[in-house]
């Protein structure tokens, strides 16, 4: 005699199946990614640790490190943007960067430290709500709440705090 069977899945054990929209589909190790426009470099990103996500969002999380170079019509590397951790939302065309976040600028030497920023791919601009120091060969600045755009040449604090250092341009005779 012959047994025939079959095998059914109920909806109830389908639904149990659910999908990890969290899970990396690709993952890279000391990533180097180069912007160019007209044959110069645009901007340059350096990651330790990679990690794609291509669910609801395209989410790229750039772990234990990274660096920004940007640079200027010329091809010059104007400034340096440094964090332990960032996210790049490619859908919002928006980079998050945290913990020990770190900005510079070569020409004017100047350095912006903070916890967390904002880039904004689409308008260069670079921005953030939390607290700030920016220090120069002019002095110190404090205060909450910070925006500028990539090459970091001019800048604004939202809310300064706290004493303000200026080097005087003028020579004394």
């Amino acid at each position: 005699m012959g047994i025939l069977f079959s095998c059914e899945n109920s909806m109830s054990e389908i639904q149990r199946v659910s999908i990890n929209y969290d899970t990396p589909d690709e993952i890279s190790k000391n990533l180097r990614l180069v912007y160019y426009d007209s044959a110069k470099t645009k901007i340059e990103l350096f990651a330790t640790n990679t990690e794609k996500v291509n669910g609801r969002q395209e989410i790229t999380r750039l772990k234990d490190s990274l660096r920004v170079n940007f640079y200027d019509k010329s091809g010059k590397k104007i400034s340096t943007l440094f964090a332990l951790y960032g996210e790049i939302n490619d859908l919002k065309n928006m980079v998050y960067v945290k913990d020990s976040v770190r900005f510079y600028n070569f020409d004017k030497k100047q350095l912006l430290e903070t916890e967390a920023l904002y880039w904004n791919r689409s308008d260069s601009s670079i921005y953030t709500e939390g607290q700030v120091i920016v220090k120069s060969p002019d002095g110190l600045a404090l205060g909450t709440g910070f925006k500028t755009k990539q090459d970091f040449g001019k800048y604004t604090i939202l809310k300064p705090q706290g004493q303000i250092l200026v080097k005087d341009s003028k020579k004394e005779n």
